[in-house]
């Protein structure tokens, strides 16, 4: 215990020297002479996606599928990351891994394994416009990670693209997450096979050309996390953790994700959609009681989600794994329209996942199955909304 404590102090020390690094502020530059450029992280040069936070000059992400995306004009590109203070554990399994893409071809992606490193995006002779997006593809509950600076050889700094028309706000567990995705059954869950960009809810994205957030964590539901004894698991309902920035382990200079609450004004969502229920029927199974429970507690999660997003159109789905529970939530969205009188509301239901399709890891959804179900969610989103 004293050597994790004295390694998380040469750790602070390791991450606050590391900021000499990166350009302090950024001085001016010709952007008509082409050269060597230092970009610091800011909402002028990134456009962040999902819920991440600015500190220091860097952007620290913690959901699944959070990160930036940049465009810029020129011949190099090198990006910077740096891992939390879970890279002094020996829980390999949990680091977080992630991608960068340049136009749209992932060529890059890396568990962070190190306290900092340095990834070559584009390395050439020919100048050229591009475009560049960094993605966390593991989850918030294993470990954060941010992005510390970009290097360009280029005219100019990198500069944030524009917001999409639309965004779509998921909150769900371990299927939106992409767990174990990478992976088949009877292998043990990593970091390392989890890949949100596989999943149902980035590939729906995808195909309505949104921008999107995930709000989600692996074992969490809506009254109770995953349970093998019917025993409610209070410590994993996604409830607690919808307002803040991240939850989990992780602490980045000194904060944890669960402590930063969440600016619901920065981005303004078109679409919510709540997949949770999955983990909550292994507590409720057929009980009257557990499943009434559920569903009072699902209608006030709503109001609350209401509140935060006043004009998004909600959609109540579930299904993937399993859909004991989906009568219950069509009985939530109908109670919840008669409570409140809103009608900005749907239910949506998977269809539950196929042995023909195959498995990820602890009977998972694998690709496949990801992509069936973000092909007919995409379908629904686009007739109830016009799009």
């Amino acid at each position: 215990m004293k050597i994790r404590k004295i390694m998380a102090l040469l750790m602070t020390g390791a991450m606050l020297t590391s900021l000499a690094g990166c350009a302090q502020g950024e001085p001016k530059i010709n952007e008509d002479v082409l050269s060597m450029n230092s970009s610091v992280m800011n909402e002028k040069n990134v456009k962040p996606l999902g819920r991440t936070e600015f500190v220091d000059d860097m952007l620290w992400l913690a959901y699944s599928g959070s990160g930036a995306e940049f465009a810029f004009n020129g011949s190099s590109c090198d990006v910077t990351m740096l891992g939390d203070d879970n890279i002094l554990s020996e829980d390999f399994d949990s680091l977080p891994r992630i991608a960068i893409y340049l136009d749209g071809e992932r060529v890059v992606e890396k568990v962070l394994d190190k306290q900092e490193e340095t990834f070559s995006v584009l390395k050439g002779d020919i100048v050229g416009e591009h475009t560049v997006r960094i993605v966390k593809l593991s989850e918030t509950g294993n470990s954060t990670c941010a992005i510390k600076c970009v290097d360009t050889n280029s005219y100019g700094r990198i500069k944030a693209t524009e917001e999409k028309e639309h965004s779509i706000e998921f909150i769900g567990d371990s299927i939106t997450c992409g767990y174990g995705v990478d992976s088949e059954i009877g292998k043990p869950f990593s970091t390392r096979t989890e890949d949100c960009t596989k999943a149902y809810a980035y590939k729906t994205a995808e195909l309505l050309d949104c921008d999107y957030s995930l709000v989600s964590k692996s074992g969490h539901g809506i009254i109770s996390g995953y349970t093998g004894d019917g025993t409610k698991q209070t410590w994993g309902v996604m409830p607690d953790y919808y307002e803040s920035f991240g939850s989990g382990s992780g602490a980045f200079q000194g904060k944890a994700p669960d402590s930063v609450k969440w600016d619901f004004k920065s981005r303004e969502q078109d679409v919510v959609v709540i997949n949770l229920g999955t983990n909550d029927s292994s507590y409720t199974g057929k009980d009257e009681a557990k499943c009434e429970e559920y569903k009072l507690a699902y209608i006030e999660f709503i109001k609350r989600i209401r509140e935060l997003n006043p004009k998004a159109k909600i959609i109540c789905a579930l299904g993937i794994m399993g859909d004991e529970l989906y009568p219950t939530v069509e009985a939530v969205v109908e109670e919840y329209k008669a409570d409140t009188k809103d009608d900005n509301i749907a239910a949506f239901h998977f269809q539950p996942q196929s042995a023909d399709d195959g498995y990820g890891a602890d009977w998972h959804p694998s690709a496949a199955t990801h992509d069936k179900a973000a092909s007919a969610l995409a379908e629904f989103i686009k007739d109830i909304m016009g799009w």
